[in-house]
C-alpha cells in the first residue's frame, strides 16, 4: 500500500542528501504519499534549522527601511532596534515603509516613533517617496 514507508533502490534514491544532514533517516526512507512522514520530516527540518541559527542576520542600516519582509509580530521591536542604530550611527533623516495595507503596521510604527525619546518629528512621506505607506522621521 502506498500509504506506508516504501524502500528506495540506493542508487536511485532521492532522499540521500537529505539523509546526509538528517542521520536518523534510515537508508531506504521515503515519504508516503498521504504526507504522515513528510509532516515528521518537516519538523525535524525546522528544529535543525532552529539550532544551526545561532548568528542572528545583519542587515546594512541605511536612512531607508522596508519593512515588508518582516514578521507582524517583530514590527516593534525590528524599528526600536533599527532606530537604535540609526541615532548611533547619526543618521538625522530616515522613511520607514511600512506599506498602505489597512494601516496596522503604520499605527505599530508610529507608537515606537512617539515613545522613542531622540525621535525629533515623523509624518507621512511625501507622494513621490511612498505617501502613507511610508513614514518619514528627523532624530535629534
Amino acid at each position: 500500500m502506498l500509504s506506508r514507508i516504501f524502500p528506495v533502490a540506493s542508487a536511485t534514491d532521492p532522499f540521500h542528501i537529505l539523509r546526509q544532514y538528517f542521520p536518523e533517516l534510515k537508508p531506504g526512507w521515503a515519504p508516503a504519499s498521504h504526507g504522515l512522514h513528510t509532516r515528521a520530516l518537516g519538523v525535524m527540518m525546522k528544529k535543525r534549522a532552529m539550532e544551526h541559527d545561532e548568528e542572528p542576520l545583519r542587515i546594512p542600516i541605511t536612512d531607508v527601511f522596508d519593512l515588508h519582509t518582516v514578521q507582524p509580530k517583530e514590527v516593534a521591536a525590528v524599528v526600536e532596534a533599527y532606530l537604535e542604530e540609526a541615532n548611533r550611527l547619526g543618521l538625522k533623516a530616515l522613511r520607514i515603509i511600512h506599506g498602505r495595507g489597512i494601516g496596522v503596521q503604520r499605527q505599530i510604527v508610529r507608537a515606537v516613533l512617539a515613545q522613542t525619546p531622540f525621535v525629533i518629528a515623523f509624518d507621512d512621506a511625501p507622494p513621490e517617496a511612498g505617501g502613507w505607506g511610508a513614514t518619514v522621521v528627523r532624530l535629534k
